[in-house]
This record gives structure tokens, C-alpha cells and sequence, in this order.
């Protein structure tokens, strides 16, 4: 079951990502990230921190992943820094002062807390 798990958070990771690339290139969602704190397209420091936050999802996924046994078969200790990761994003999100950043996110990123959760603690 944790492959499953470890399956769907790497899904869900895959469209934060595809999100990540499209306020990069300019989509006009800044007031759903990054505290709601710039209507329409981010300035370029808010491209870079998608840009990075892409790199730093991309190894959440690959450390859930490997937490459930598939690749890149990193080392468990991923896995637990992965999930400490997702359970502070979670957390911004639904503290957030932006409503919409709040609305949109905490309720993705609590799925995505369960499902890392589920696979690195429950089912290892």
C-alpha cells in the first residue's frame, strides 16, 4: 500500500510543480502563493523561489518514493526529511494571512502531509 501512497504524493508533487512552472513564467497567481503578497504575475525573487521550490519538491517526491521502496532508493533518513518538510508547508498554508493561498493550498497540502505521512510512518 505504501507504493500507492508514495504514487500519489509524487502526482500531487508533479502538479505543484507544473504550478511552480507556470508562476515562473509569468502566470498572474501570485496572490495564491508566497503569502498572497502580489497581485498578478510574481516579480523575478518570487520566479526564483518557485525555481528553487521545484528543486526542493522534486526531492520530497524522490524521498517518499524511496521511503516506499521504489526509486531512486535513497536513503530512508529522505523520507523522514521529506515528510518534516510537508508537515511545515502544511502548516504556512493553513496559517497563512492570505485567504485564497489558505483555501487553495492547506487543503493539498494536509492530502499531501497524509499521504507522505502514511507512507513513511504507517505502512514502512
Amino acid at each position: 500500500m505504501s507504493q500507492n501512497t508514495a504514487i500519489l504524493y509524487t502526482l500531487a508533487v508533479a502538479g505543484v510543480i507544473g504550478f511552480q512552472i507556470c508562476l515562473m513564467a509569468g502566470a498572474p497567481w501570485g496572490r495564491l502563493t508566497q503569502g498572497g503578497q502580489h497581485e498578478g504575475a510574481l516579480p523575478m525573487s518570487g520566479r526564483v523561489a518557485a525555481g528553487v521550490s521545484i528543486v526542493l519538491l522534486a526531492f520530497m517526491g524522490a524521498g517518499i518514493t524511496s521511503a516506499a521502496g521504489l526509486p531512486p532508493h535513497w536513503p530512508e533518513w529522505t523520507g523522514w526529511v521529506a515528510l518534516g518538510i510537508q508537515a511545515l508547508s502544511t502548516l504556512l498554508n493553513w496559517i497563512t494571512l492570505s485567504a485564497p493561498e489558505r483555501r487553495l493550498w492547506a487543503p493539498i497540502t494536509s492530502i499531501m502531509l497524509g499521504l507522505a505521512t502514511y507512507t513513511v510512518l504507517i505502512d514502512a
